[in-house]
């Protein structure tokens, strides 16, 4: 795979690493974070987004196992909606604080909180990493050096309803984007609301801009963006162009300019219950459907991100992440330990949960679901990867992609200066 994480600050001296410890400096969660009792017990924190199902029910399970097959250890556990977490968690960290134990997606975001000396280097302490799929691996990892466990790796994509998709005459998922307009005009013409979408999330809507960046500016461009800290090239901005194009047949449900992702109403609860034909959603997309919404079952399709017509992005080249956790510096031992047995240990159970794709080697023979399947061939095919850009860039950056794109879709800003809000922050950052 291609490595799109853009280098922006040289590291800090290996040399001002520590290795994990039981008796290093509590945890922003309180004093007795990370520290280990009188009677030995040692007590960590671990934040994470399992607010929904699987994870709601699943990760809770697993820590109480492993604090159960391990008496001297407890664990304090915060889960939070992904908004929520990553506001706490970027105050968290300008504090100089992180929880011992900490859901990340990688990228830039983690690589600040590195450079700023506040995570673990997990390099010398992972001999099971090899166990672990590359691709998976990716996004934790800088100048050569592994700060992050991924749980899960996959890919954003629209899931479809292909009984609503029949009902407006549509045989087969559009393969380009001139075809998924027209699908659109298709479906609405059919009384039918196209897409589902979460606009006052905004990350969800980023996920059209950067994958019509990837199909017509291709990969390369992002990076060297990345890099160069312009994005105002014409690749860019015919991006936003199509993005505006689809805008333009309101496509979206109604009021979905304040609806959130996984709250009742929202957009996972909109497809999930039959009230809109697609969303551009990453592998977890099923499971909050039917956490929020209902389960569509067998009337539930995916398909890749189409073409664009004149673009240089090709149809194998994907877009998207997974879930991981790192350690704060001078994270206890024990940490460590729970991760390896969150991941390695509960493979099978987070595949069967039908809400995580596989990052253990050989793994993928476990699925059973045929869209997550789709979803994995994908990725194991895929000739380019490119994380989410909310993630992918340093944390003003990733926010200013969500802020311009949200404000392209509901018609307050142009291609252009959605372009030059975004080089104006990555020039700033």
């Amino acid at each position: 795979m291609t490595s799109t994480l853009p280098s922006r600050r040289s590291f800090l001296a290996l040399s001002g690493l520590t290795v994990l410890s039981a008796s290093m400096t509590a945890a922003c969660g309180g004093d007795s974070g990370g520290r280990p009792a009188a009677d030995g017990k040692v007590t960590f924190e671990w934040w994470n987004i399992a607010t929904t199902e699987p994870g709601k029910s699943l990760f809770p399970e697993i820590s109480t196992a492993f604090t159960k097959a391990h008496p001297k250890v407890a664990i304090n556990t915060t889960s939070l909606e992904n908004e929520a977490f990553k506001s706490k968690l970027t105050a968290t960290t300008s504090s100089g604080k992180l929880p011992d134990v900490f859901q990340t997606w990688g990228g830039g975001v983690l690589q600040q909180q590195v450079d700023a000396d506040l995570v673990e280097d997990l390099t010398d302490l992972l001999d099971w990493s090899s166990q672990l799929t590359p691709v998976s691996l990716q996004a934790y990892q800088f100048g050569g050096r592994t700060y992050g466990i991924p749980y899960d790796i996959g890919m954003v994509g629209f899931w479809y309803n292909k009984k609503l998709f029949a009902k407006a005459g549509i045989t087969a998922p559009p393969a380009t984007w001139a075809a998924f307009l027209e699908d659109v005009k298709k479906l609405k013409a059919a009384g039918i609301t196209p897409i589902a979408l979460a606009g006052k999330e905004k990350w969800p809507g980023h996920y059209y801009w950067a994958y019509l960046a990837m199909r017509v500016a291709g990969l390369p461009a992002l990076q060297k963006a990345a890099t160069t800290k312009d994005f105002t090239g014409a690749g860019f901005v015919r991006a936003g162009a199509h993005l505006k194009e689809l805008v333009d047949l309101e496509p979206f449900q109604p009021g979905f300019l304040g609806a959130g992702y996984a709250t009742p109403g929202g957009q996972a609860a909109t497809m999930g219950n039959g009230k809109a034909a697609m969303e551009l959603m990453g592998q977890w997309g099923p499971s909050v459907q039917k956490d929020a919404g209902a389960d569509l079952g067998a009337d539930l399709g995916f398909f890749p991100f189409p073409t664009v017509d004149g673009g240089v992005g090709q149809a194998s080249e994907v877009f998207g992440g997974g879930g991981g956790f790192a350690l704060r510096k001078g994270a206890p031992k024990e940490a460590l330990d729970f991760l390896k047995f969150f991941v390695l240990e509960n493979e099978s159970k987070l595949l069967a949960s039908n809400g995580y794709l596989p990052v253990v080697k050989g793994a993928e023979s476990q699925l059973t679901d045929a869209n997550k399947k789709v979803v994995a061939d994908s990725l194991v095919k895929a000739t380019g990867f490119q994380l989410f850009l909310d993630q992918a860039y340093p944390p003003a950056v990733g926010q200013e992609v969500n802020d311009s794109v949200a404000d392209l879709i509901a018609g307050k800003k142009t291609p252009e200066q959605v372009t030059a809000s975004i080089t104006e922050a990555a020039k700033s950052a």
